[in-house]
């Protein structure tokens, strides 16, 4: 995809100065394949798409990897502007972030809505916190387990084949909730029927340190850009999941004025970002100075 260049003069002019760093949260790891491991369930742990994971370690993607073998593993994201407090969860960016006090408490990869069952976006509170919560089926899915000649269920008791797992944290307005899961390899994927799905230790996690009335917002952002700690320049790009961002270059020049970055960002490697949509934080420019 052709990025539109544009003066940088022009775009420097009327900005206001450099926005403060946002944080980049994950790092560049090595990891030691274990017995049962394949590529979807390491990428569903650390928020790493299996394909690009595959590329990045020079493997096939459908081939077979060991235990014991060595995997480069890069989950760098870059986090969304602070919030005062609370939760806000991006959606093609399949990461919820944790806020106290302004600062960035934790982070999570996640698992969304597939297209036919979005998961909404909007501003939320948390209704409910629930252990070993009974799944009430609600009608669409039991209609669509019917399509799939499947045997429908009204009622889901807490065990094993409760697909909401240990932990629930019920929202409000709505029915949506963010719960752990018995399938943890499709966290990082959207394959849920609007739920948010957590890696069952990280729902854990969450449950014992978010509040009744916490707020939460989920946000829908495929592209994000920030400016690391020593003033170096990243961008990330999601696919746009439910086709609601047509313009990726108008939001990447949002990024930039925003972040008065125009005489630094490299623009072909720009391009390249958007064009591959890898989804990690990805470096577009030197530090600042440089």
């Amino acid at each position: 995809m052709a990025i539109v260049r544009v003066s940088c003069l022009a775009l420097l002019l009327c900005l206001p100065g450099p926005a403060p760093a946002q944080p980049l949260v994950g790092k560049v790891r090595e990891y030691t394949v274990a017995k049962g491991d394949y590529l979807t369930r390491i990428g569903a742990r650390f928020g790493v798409d299996p394909v690009v994971l595959a590329r990045e370690n020079g493997i096939d993607y459908f081939g077979l990897i060991h235990p014991g073998q060595s995997l480069r593993v890069d989950n760098r994201h870059i986090a969304p502007e602070a919030r005062a407090d609370g939760i806000v969860i991006n959606i093609p960016q399949r990461m919820l972030f944790l806020y106290r006090s302004g600062q960035l408490a934790a982070h999570y990869p996640v698992g969304l809505g597939q297209p036919g069952w979005r998961t909404p976006q909007g501003r939320f509170t948390v209704k409910s916190k629930e252990l070993d919560k009974e799944w009430v089926v609600p009608e669409s899915i039991q209609t669509e387990m019917r399509a799939k000649g499947e045997a429908v269920r009204t009622r889901v008791p807490p065990g094993p084949d409760n697909p909401l797992g240990r932990h629930w944290i019920g929202l409000k307005p709505g029915a949506c909730g963010i719960h752990s899961t018995t399938a943890p390899p499709s966290v990082y994927h959207f394959q849920s029927h609007g739920c948010i799905r957590m890696q069952p230790e990280d729902a854990a996690e969450l449950f014992e340190r978010v509040a009744v009335d916490a707020p939460v917002e989920i946000i829908y952002r495929p592209l994000l850009m920030a400016r690391g700690a020593d003033g170096t320049l990243y961008l990330e790009v999601h696919p746009d999941i439910y086709d609601r961002e047509p313009d990726l270059r108008a939001a990447l020049l949002d990024e930039v004025r925003r972040l008065n970055a125009a005489g630094e960002l490299d623009w072909d490697r720009a391009a390249g970002v958007i064009a591959r949509k890898e989804g990690l934080a990805r470096q577009v420019g030197p530090p600042a100075g440089d």
